[in-house]
This record gives structure tokens, C-alpha cells and sequence, in this order.
């Protein structure tokens, strides 16, 4: 156990590197993939739902197929930074649906937001509603992607988490 979890393998790895890119694959597939027979691999997977490693699963959507969109990256510096700024601007923008990611960076201002929008004046009113709720933000600046030339669904796990056994 390492921090309360169950300690993963190399099995475990490739069981997650495997289910991070098909998560819809048979539980005998994934086994045959991993070199293990169905049973335990089934045991393994419940396991690291149990433990947490395995959050859910679902369908990744080609938005294109849909219709038109934009994402943009914006940069937002915060015009005060005691820890209830923090949490009162994250508070607020966890609840903005065009805001498909934020972090929390260091560098030249505080957060990094990936925003997917319908159009420019789409993201323009989003961005006019959250500086009229008087959430601290003191600046900010956005970057339109004018194409995305790939995004990766997987991390690779085995690379960043080796083990030793």
C-alpha cells in the first residue's frame, strides 16, 4: 500500500493504459492484452475501480460531426490573491459550462482556462457575464485556436509510473 492505495504493477499499468483508450473493450480482450485470463483480470479492474484509479468511463465525441465550435485558451490574473479570492473564483467558474478546464498556474498570472464556445461572440458574452459577477478578475487574455492539431485521450502511464516488479 502506498498512501492508503493498493500498489500497482506492471499489469495494473498496462489494465489502465489498455482501458484509457477502449473502455468498452471485453473484459476477455483486456485480459488477453495483458497476459492474464479473464477472471483475475476482472478481479484486477474491480479493484482498481475500488481503490479509485479508475474514476469512469465514457464516450468521447467528435464535436466537429455536431457542428461548429471554438476553443480558446484565456489567461486570468486575479486582482487579489488571499486564499478566499482562490476559492471564490473557482467556486464561480466550476459552474460556467463553456469552461472545460482550469488550472491554476505559476508564472505570469493565476489561472489557465480552456473555454469551447459556439463562436467568437458566444465566448465574448460568457466572458461579459463573468467580469460583471464581480469574481476578481483583473485581466485577461485569450488565444482562439485556429486548429487543433491533435489531442491525446490517453497518458502514457508505464512511462510516467514505472515499476519495479
Amino acid at each position: 500500500m502506498v498512501n492508503g492505495l493498493p500498489r500497482l504493477d506492471r499489469i495494473d499499468l498496462r489494465i489502465l493504459t489498455h482501458l484509457q483508450k477502449n473502455g468498452r473493450m471485453t473484459n476477455v480482450d483486456l485480459a488477453d492484452a495483458v497476459g492474464l485470463s479473464a477472471s483475475p483480470c476482472l478481479m484486477r479492474v474491480k479493484r482498481l475501480e475500488k481503490a479509485g484509479y479508475i474514476i469512469g468511463y465514457g464516450a468521447h465525441i467528435h464535436l466537429q460531426k455536431l457542428g461548429d465550435t471554438m476553443t480558446i485558451f484565456t489567461e486570468v490574473t486575479l486582482s487579489d490573491h488571499r486564499s478566499h479570492d482562490f476559492q471564490r473564483f473557482e467556486a464561480r467558474i466550476r459552474a460556467v459550462d463553456e469552461v472545460i478546464e482550469c488550472h491554476l498556474v505559476s508564472g505570469g498570472y493565476d489561472y489557465l482556462l480552456k473555454f469551447m464556445c459556439r463562436s467568437v461572440q458566444h465566448y465574448q458574452d460568457t466572458i461579459e457575464v463573468l467580469l460583471a459577477q464581480n469574481i476578481g478578475i483583473e485581466k485577461y487574455f485569450s488565444y482562439v485556436v485556429i486548429k487543433t492539431v491533435f489531442t491525446k485521450q490517453h497518458y502514457p502511464l508505464e512511462r510516467f509510473f514505472p515499476t519495479q516488479d
